[in-house]
């Protein structure tokens, strides 16, 4: 199965990634993701894997991870496989793998052992915890990664109990898999320059922590002055109940839809074809939605769920949809979401015929480059299909890539003064005119990269500066310049055009035709650069019959089935309760709200990253640039990877229990005497693990004599029985002792309830140890930890800056550009340009 993106690029164009040769080390779907967008956009990867082959090919969604690639077999743990292996890393450009630290080296299959005879090889390690640090060796999958790192005691309060919240949707992983693809692509155009390779490393941890937009900022200021930002206060309150412009409201029919309408025109936009203008019109709803007293708010927020009630969902959606201005969209599943027309338009789902499988749909290549499109490749092949072949041909010498790398590499090139401790995007331009988080944290990802960021604002600066009074866009601006420009006046258009003309990468997330009226579409600026590479982020594309409408971070959380996911099998309710009390409506919008927690946003910020890069290895081939699109659906997709998939007979994903406390017995949270504590046991060998540490327990010792749990088969049959089994068991020692015997015995497991995110990202040791945050002098806020970067680079290392206020840089930009003091002024006098305050 082989299907073309609905953009054909142009006649005989190649695809970005096509000559290069990727070894796949990786077991499962973090660096098999990684490796198989590598292979989307014409890569030649070889997946290695153990005799037998990789035990997470059981999995469903094996099938999409390992498309478009070879496969070999190899036992790394004999010498004879370990020589092969090397003569296959020879001639490679890069090499990914995925296990803890150690685990590699002694397969001699680590960055050391394989760059020794390929000084250009770029090798990528995914690990669960990083790299260093206390916790390095710890059982890196993604629930003990998020249990350990706060996140699920971040998602406490969904569900009306005390206790951490099972994090559903792993978006620690996908963040993890397509930064390694930037990460990779970014040290490839390193290694253009220097001749030289080097280790890119990021972690699940990395990925998890990628999600915290405000948190570790507000928690330091917390500590400093709680009156004005403490708990309780109006910068550091959590209210549980949706804002008016994210409520999710309930329809005639019992389906649930959610509003997006963060700008207050989109709002205002909702409440007319609601029919609620009139009330909304009176002076206690003047101004944002998100500026109400609390009364008002209330009162509105009832009307809106009372009127809602009124018609059907499709009988809603039809005037939204057709207003043009109304952010909404019913929650679905993801298996509903392979129906979404737009994903279908945009070729975000391709159909074809897998030859074990049958009709497959899966997700199609994650990002559109106009010029140089990507292909999913060839349906994937069983184990070691391809051993015989690679083998023989490495013998005889043949192997095509051989030649080539000793062509195009330069072992003996020094690094690039450019490049050397400055990240591996240094030099390069990038202009950030997107607002909010989805693309400013793009481009903070190659901020942290070296490159330089310049983000262009209107006077005023980011709407989102307005939230959390500016603590969230620490993160967003950092490591970046600011600029105010007015781009509705002509010289505020001409002083962007002379930044994009000095310009590597231009990201925007505007609704369409937005650019074009302010003559910074993308054919107005390649006019001007042809070697721009222009990234529009959109929240649903631009080839469906949504293209032309509004989105928020919520609407692709519940479009493509995250939000249902997270918020587990009772939520929202069906049948006779479908339509309930306007108290109960309100208690549901709060769990689907808090379900729908802010991860959309970073979902997207993380491929938009990875297709700029892609946009820019493109250029490193052909001298040009080119338009690349994106969308927040798409990439919400991508992270639902488990499950947004579908063929005859493919299993049901497992959701969530009623209490959203885990997927079963053996992959749950557990109430210890003190604390919470997140079990996840893989396999036979963790089992026997788990017994051998719960024999010393009386409660525990007879559990590995019982029938019911004898097998992996009996084990499923009877879980419920083995979860108060091991309920029982926990509940008689404290958790952090749990996680110490367990981790020790190599069985998952983590203390979930120590505190939030932000708690780890600030009190515990391994965040300190392992780099992840680092001390800036924030521009407002004096001196503060700020979070590490999403990927490191062991010889180029990353970049990571302070934060910037708004139209920080906006005096020293115009005299970059050659304006002079009089007319800096002028400019300021015009309202052309504006500066923030310190």
């Amino acid at each position: 199965m082989s299907s073309r993106s609905p953009v054909e690029g142009r006649s005989g164009a190649e695809a970005p990634c096509a000559g290069l040769r990727v070894i796949d080390l990786g077991s499962g779907p973090a660096a098999g993701m990684a490796t198989m967008v590598l292979a989307d956009f014409g890569a030649d990867v070889i997946a290695v894997e153990r005799p037998g082959g990789d035990p997470w090919r059981r999995a469903p969604a094996s099938a999409v991870w390992l498309r478009g690639k070879r496969s070999v077999t190899l036992d790394l743990r004999t010498e004879a496989g370990q020589e092969r292996l090397h003569a296959l890393a020879a001639a490679a450009d890069v090499a990914v793998s995925a296990a803890a630290p150690g685990a590699m080296s002694r397969l001699r299959a680590d960055y050391a052992a394989l760059s020794e005879a390929n000084s250009g090889l770029v090798y990528c390690s995914i690990t669960g915890f990083g790299q260093e640090g206390p916790l390095a060796g710890r059982r890196g999958r993604e629930s003990v990664v998020a249990a350990r790192a706060g996140r699920m005691q971040t998602l406490s309060g969904i569900a009306r109990r005390e206790g951490p919240t099972y994090a559903a949707v792993p978006v620690g992983r996908h963040a993890a898999a397509h930064g390694a693809v930037a990460g990779i692509l970014a040290a490839l155009m390193e290694r253009e320059r220097s001749g030289r390779g080097q280790l890119v490393a990021t972690s699940l941890l990395q990925g998890i922590l990628f999600y915290d937009i405000h948190g570790l900022v507000l928690r330091q200021l917390a500590d400093r002055d709680p009156s004005t930002y403490g708990p309780g206060t109006a910068l550091g309150e959590t209210d549980p109940l949706p804002q008016l412009h994210y409520q999710p409201v309930q329809a005639a029919d019992g389906r649930w839809i959610q509003l997006g309408n963060l700008v207050e025109r989109l709002f205002r936009s909702y409440l007319a074809a609601a029919g609620l203008s009139e009330l909304g019109a009176q002076p206690r709803f003047a101004g944002p939605p998100n500026g109400f007293s609390p009364g008002p708010k209330e009162e509105l927020r009832r009307a809106m769920l009372l009127r809602m009630r009124e018609r059907s969902a499709g009988e809603w959606m039809d005037p939204f949809i057709s207003d043009g201005n109304i952010a909404a969209e019913p929650y679905q599943s993801t298996q509903q979401a392979l129906d979404h027309e737009d994903l279908v338009a945009n070729g975000n789902v391709l159909t074809g015929e897998h030859p074990r499988l049958g009709l497959l749909r899966q997700p199609g290549v994650v990002a559109c480059l106009t010029e140089t499109p990507g292909t999913i490749g060839d349906p994937s092949r069983e184990a070691g299909a391809d051993t015989a072949a690679v083998l023989a041909a490495l013998k005889a010498g043949r192997e095509p890539w051989r030649e080539r790398a000793g062509a195009a590499r330069r072992a003996d090139a020094a690094p690039s003064p450019a490049t050397a401790d400055g990240g591996p995007l240094a030099g390069l331009v990038v202009l950030d005119l997107a607002s909010v988080i989805a693309g400013p944290l793009a481009s903070s990802v190659l901020a942290d990269m070296g490159a330089r960021v310049i983000k262009v604002e209107p006077p005023g600066g980011d709407p989102f500066r307005a939230f959390r009074g500016g603590i969230s866009t620490s993160k967003t601006t950092a490591g970046k310049e600011s600029i105010c420009l007015d781009l509705k006046q002509p010289r505020g258009r001409e002083l962007l055009l002379a930044l994009v003309k000095r310009s590597d990468v231009l990201i925007h997330n505007n609704r369409p035709g937005a650019s074009e009226r302010l003559g910074i579409g993308y054919g107005e600026l390649a006019a001007s650069n042809p070697r721009l590479v222009y990234v529009w982020s959109s929240p649903y594309g631009s080839r469906g019959p949504g293209a032309m409408r509004p989105g928020a971070h919520p609407i692709p959380g519940a479009a493509v089935g995250g939000a249902l996911h997270q918020a587990g099998p009772s939520m929202p309710p069906a049948g006779d309760r479908a339509i309930s009390s306007i108290d109960e409506q309100i208690e549901t919008a709060r769990w689907l709200h808090a379900a729908n927690e802010p991860s959309p946003d970073p979902i997207t910020s993380v491929v938009v990253a990875g297709a700029a890069l892609l946009g820019l290895w493109a250029r490193e081939r052909s001298g040009r640039g080119q338009l690349v699109e994106t969308s927040m659906l798409a990439a919400s997709a991508y992270a639902q990877i488990d499950d947004f998939l579908s063929y005859e007979g493919k299993p049901a994903r497992r959701p969530l229990d009623a209490d959203l406390l885990g997927l079963g017995a053996l992959e749950r949270l557990y109430r210890a005497r003190s604390g919470w504590v997140l079990l996840s046991v893989c396999g036979e060998v963790e089992w026997d693990a788990l017994l051998r540490v719960l024999a010393d327990d009386p409660a525990g010792t007879g559990l590995g004599d019982d029938e019911r749990f004898a097998t992996a088969e009996s084990r499923e049959q009877n879980d419920a029985a083995l979860a108060r089994s091991l309920a029982a068991i926990v509940s008689g020692r404290d958790a952090d002792e749990w996680e110490e015997r367990l981790s020790a015995a190599g069985v998952g497991a983590a203390r979930a309830d120590r505190g939030s995110v932000a708690d780890f990202l600030g009190e515990d040791g391994h965040a300190r140890a392992a780099r992840l945050v680092r001390p800036v002098a924030h521009p407002r806020y004096g001196e503060i930890l700020r979070h590490g970067p999403l990927v490191d680079f062991g010889r180029t290392g990353a970049t990571c800056r302070p934060p910037a206020l708004a139209g920080e840089h906006t005096r020293p930009l115009l005299r970059e550009l050659g304006v002079d003091e009089e007319g800096v002024r002028e400019l300021y006098a015009a309202g052309v340009v504006w500066s923030e305050r310190p």
